[in-house]
């Protein structure tokens, strides 16, 4: 990331220009569904790549943007859709079968794929800008006055593609990053006057760092834990605990050495971190102390919303996160929408994160994630952790849900209902993930699903749909959005899933 950092920004008033077109064309690509465009995908995980590394299978995560392929539901929509490797056939085949009314050669002849036949750890974006004839041949497959890109986050790498190939960016701009990062998220927590927890400014080295996690225990005495996250963490995987209980009588005065002996025995979320690794990047990424929220009763919401360039902020859904690793730090899927007693509220925080946040010129997706515990009263206890200014964990469930369904997200009630007024539900994972299922192949999945009828069904607008497919055979990791009319029948058709590709890949029934 400090290459990203530090990339020229030659392309700046250039990208910006294309960012007024794309203001200008605003109407148009709001009514995408019954307009004519070509969509550009860079499904590119364009993050520190040490870290994203630490998420097994990682490479296969450019599969999750496969929704966008429901859009062609459009008949007048072109996609193009650019991976590090080629895509299973089947794999794209399963999706055009999700599209109601539309014949599946049809769609097939509006959708182009691209490959830069490189599985390298390195960001897709920056693999298309190595291959300048595969950026012509991009751009002689569109309309540049009827296209735009779209991407999971938004870096100098994606912006000097929209520049080379002309197509406008339909994102933030990166010069925005930082409001993004851990300790840009708290800023905007404070200027927007939602609660957060107590926590330190961002430090560059671990002296400092265990200087600002004494100052943080001085202020908060009775802290059991704290967190300590890399400013540009990802998932989760960047985060590690500090446990203060056995050091929780040492004298104020010996508070500093018994941090810092502390420090290297830090509990990692990421199975593969290690203390020389994780204070090796703090001089690069920087690094925070913040309060870790104790609760009996502990549930970890989200919100995610857009801000449209007209400024306008829109929420989009709320999410129960489904939380797992050491200490609940780690995104492994999410329940929509999030519980009853605190949704609204949530958008509200929501709301006032997304103004400040369209106020410093953002555009597009965001998200906000939360810690909420449970007071004695009955009534919860609302923080927010971190800004995702980018496409996150819960883009693509709601997403696919909004897009197979045409349905909308009621703000006044926080739930989506189909077209048929009917309230949906689901509940998604990235990370189903068992030995187990290693060696299944995405043809396995499909006779599993098949057989099984877990397929998602276009009529009555429940079951499941399938994602990170290419991530099974090595790595026995699936993703899966389970849709139902109540969260209860949500809750039955994911574990049906679970069940089955459990009763399939059992050692008495296998070969």
């Amino acid at each position: 990331m400090q290459e990203l950092k530090n990339a020229s920004s030659e392309y700046g008033q250039q990208f910006r220009n294309l960012q007024t077109e794309l203001r200008e064309r605003w109407k148009e690509i709001e009514e995408f569904d019954s307009g004519d465009c070509d969509i550009i995908v860079i499904p590119s995980l364009s993050l520190d790549q040490q870290e994203i590394q630490k998420v097994e299978g990682a490479y296969h995560y450019e599969e999750r943007h496969l929704f966008s392929l429901i859009r062609l539901r459009n008949p007048r929509t072109r996609l193009i859709y650019i991976t590090s490797e080629p895509l299973h056939p089947m794999i794209i085949d399963y999706y055009l079968q999700l599209l109601p009314g539309i014949p599946f050669s049809h769609a097939r002849d509006r959708l182009l794929l691209f490959s830069t036949y490189d599985a390298s750890a390195k960001p897709l974006t920056q693999k298309i800008l190595e291959r300048p004839r595969l950026m012509e041949r991009i751009r002689q497959a569109v309309r540049p006055t009827k296209s735009y890109m779209v991407c999971y986050n938004s870096t100098p790498l994606e912006r000097e593609l929209s520049v080379k190939l002309g197509i406008p960016l339909w994102a933030s701009d990166p010069d925005l990053l930082y409001w993004g990062t851990k300790s840009g998220s708290r800023q905007i927590f404070q200027e927007s006057g939602v609660p957060y927890p107590d926590g330190s400014e961002l430090v560059w080295n671990v002296e400092d760092l265990a200087e600002a996690a004494v100052q943080l225990w001085e202020r908060q005495p009775d802290l059991q834990r704290m967190v300590i996250k890399l400013n540009e963490g990802f998932s989760g995987e960047g985060n590690a605990i500090l446990d203060l209980k056995p050091i929780a009588n040492t004298a104020l005065s010996d508070r500093l050495q018994a941090i810092a002996d502390r420090l290297p025995k830090l509990r990692f979320q990421a199975t593969a971190e290690t203390w020389e690794n994780f204070s090796s990047r703090i001089p690069e990424l920087g690094a925070i102390a913040e309060a870790f929220i104790e609760g009996s009763e502990k549930l970890s919401p989200s919100v995610q919303g857009r801000i449209v360039p007209s400024g306008e902020v829109e929420i989009l859904s709320t999410h129960d996160q489904i939380l797992g690793g050491p200490d609940g730090q780690i995104f492994l899927g999410c329940r929509f929408p999030a519980d009853e007693s605190y949704r609204i509220a949530l958008q509200e925080l929501g709301w006032k994160v997304g103004q400040n946040l369209a106020a410093k010129g953002a555009l597009e997706r965001f998200g906000v994630d939360f810690v909420a515990v449970k007071k004695s009263d009955g009534k919860w206890d609302i923080q927010a952790i971190e800004i995702n200014l980018r496409k996150g964990g819960t883009t693509h469930p709601f997403m696919a849900l909004k897009l197979l369904t045409n349905g909308r997200y009621e703000r006044s009630t926080g739930l989506f209902y189909s077209q048929q007024g009917r309230p949906k539900y689901y509940v998604a994972s990235d990370n189903l993930k068992k030995d187990r299922y290693r060696g299944l192949l995405p043809n396995d999945l499909m006779d599993i699903i098949a057989d099984n009828q877990l397929h998602f069904d276009t009529g009555t607008e429940t079951g499941t749909v399938f994602h990170l497919m290419g991530c099974l055979s090595e790595f026995g990791k699936l993703g899966l959005t389970s849709i139902g009319n109540s969260q209860q029948e949500a809750e039955e058709m994911y574990n049906k899933v679970v069940n089955v590709l459990d009763r399939e890949t059992s050692s008495d029934f296998r070969f």
